[in-house]
């Protein structure tokens, strides 16, 4: 067996890459109902196993089941998770509620997702080298405990994510029965499909990814095709002003720079030796190609559609399913053919953020973590279904405000993590002690990484630019919240990270 030692802060350690970090007895050290499988001799349990189910939840992979080599996957993974109708309404924010015009929107929406994309896909990079799912990772700068408060934020991320995109798939499917299809029925199929394919784990989600793209991108080339003759490019009733465009950037930022919090779940089963480059790569394409593209045709259409009756018909009351729908009636019964491929588009959003869920809920209550993944995908959709129905007459408000918030927690986060391996760590991936990712004695105290996201909080909620708050910064310069949160929690963590090495050594 090869062995390397390596000197990290007071402390000698061995660092064997083929040690099986599931069974390490270092790693049940103080917290060791994480790391037993009695879970597994449950009879439903065995069963679904031996169906080819993945029941892992947080516990490490080690660099032995480390095996996969198609890097490629990870492209479709962000390629068909953001090709979707709610790509498409994040970009019809930019004219409808920070009246910006076409030419302003695209800008934005191309400036805001190249530069905040790089971020999760950068670690996306991680996975692979640690084997750690991304709030596992953030044990190793927010600690055991600390880490709770951004896997709770985390946790309200995806869910609004799911019910933003059980809305749309619902008024969708509705928009095309003529009546016969409540808002409400719509939201529960879209549920209900997204559920069975998360519960089947990473295998069935990643072979569903692979596809889920494909008859989404026929939907749009349909529509473009018949509607694009009424696309046009009206001047906007005002001038842009820099505080409509950050604001609309802050926007679009919490779209994007969210995925931060989940990035390496979908990427610790590739094999250790995969090019960081290529990784990100992937990544990087898979976010952007999709999301500006379908942003920037959001902004088109909906900029449209007040000169096009029956577009301005099917939007009625902001309802984005609809006005897809008015585009595609032009071609009879195949538009709701393709309308209906278009309501289920969301399911492929849906259900990696379901299982993405079910890990972050095992890092928030960690004695959870030995009950079998699935079983939280399941709490997931029952959270789900109820909230998404109460939510969906009010969907632009829940959007716009969603958004927005969303991007300050994350970009703290985002920067913190960075710091303590840029900086902190040197970029070095052995320095992370993975024997001791469930050990909260040994793991940081976390009080650096949350006393600089307090600290950050003095000047991001001045920053703010809400319907229920508009700080005394933003009045002049519009939402510069995430891009504060991002530098500040980033600048305070470095002082305070290395207080905190003297008192508790680096793991």
């Amino acid at each position: 067996m090869v062995t390397e030692k390596s000197r990290v802060g007071d402390e000698s350690k061995i660092v064997d890459p083929d040690v099986d970090v599931e069974l390490d007895a270092a790693s049940s050290q103080g917290t060791s109902y994480a790391t037993k499988d009695w879970h597994y001799s449950h009879r439903w349990t065995r069963k679904l196993l031996e169906l080819g189910l993945e029941t892992r939840g947080i516990t490490p992979v080690s660099q032995r089941e480390r095996v996969d080599t198609h890097y490629y996957k990870i492209f479709f993974i962000w390629l068909s998770f953001n090709f979707n109708i709610l790509s498409f309404s994040a970009g019809t924010l930019g004219p409808v509620i920070f009246g910006l015009g076409l030419r302003d929107s695209c800008l934005v929406i191309l400036f805001f997702n190249l530069l905040c994309s790089a971020l999760p896909s950068y670690l996306a990079t991680w996975g692979p080298k640690l084997g750690l799912r991304q709030m596992c990772q953030a044990r190793y700068s927010f600690g055991y405990f600390g880490v709770i408060i951004p896997a709770v934020f985390n946790l309200c991320s995806m869910m609004g994510f799911c019910i933003l995109n059980c809305i749309l798939g619902g008024q969708t499917l509705a928009s095309i029965s003529e009546g016969h299809l409540s808002w409400s029925v719509g939201i529960v199929i879209i549920a209900v499909l997204s559920l069975l394919i998360s519960f089947c784990g990473f295998r069935v989600l990643s072979l569903y990814e692979r596809l889920a793209w494909i008859p989404v991108l026929i939907v749009y080339l349909v529509a473009l095709g018949v509607g694009g003759k009424h696309l046009t490019n009206p001047p906007p009733a005002e001038a842009a002003t820099a505080p409509a465009i950050l604001s609309f950037g802050a926007t679009i930022a919490g779209f994007v720079i969210t995925y931060c919090s989940l990035s390496s779940d979908f990427t610790i089963y590739y094999h250790h030796s995969v090019p960081s480059w290529k990784l990100f790569l992937y990544s990087y394409l898979g976010f952007n190609i999709p999301i500006i593209l379908l942003q920037c045709l959001g902004a088109a259409v909906v900029l449209s559609a007040p000169f096009v009756p029956a577009w301005e018909t099917g939007y009625a009351d902001g309802n984005v399913g609809g006005l897809v729908e008015a585009m595609l009636q032009p071609v009879g019964n195949f538009g709701k053919f393709l309308t209906v491929l278009m309501a289920l588009s969301v399911t492929a959003n849906i259900a990696p953020t379901l299982y993405s869920f079910s890990l972050s809920f095992q890092v928030f209550i960690p004695p959870f973590s030995v009950i079998p993944r699935y079983m939280f995908s399941i709490l997931a959709t029952a959270i789900l279904i109820p909230v998404s129905i109460i939510g969906a007459h009010k969907f632009y408000d829940t959007l716009t405000n969603f958004l927005g918030l969303i991007g300050y927690w994350a970009s703290a986060f985002g920067a913190i993590v960075l710091v303590e391996h840029l900086l902190i760590r040197r970029g070095d991936f052995s320095t992370y002690d993975i024997r001791f990712w469930n050990n909260y004695r040994r793991l940081p105290t976390g009080l650096a990484a949350l006393g600089a996201c307090l600290l950050a909080c003095g000047l991001i909620v001045p920053s703010m630019d809400q319907v229920w708050f508009v700080g005394p910064i933003a009045q002049k310069t519009g939402d510069i919240g995430f891009e504060l949160a991002f530098v500040t929690a980033g600048l305070f963590y470095v002082p305070l990270r290395y207080l905190e090495l003297r008192f508790r050594p680096l793991v």
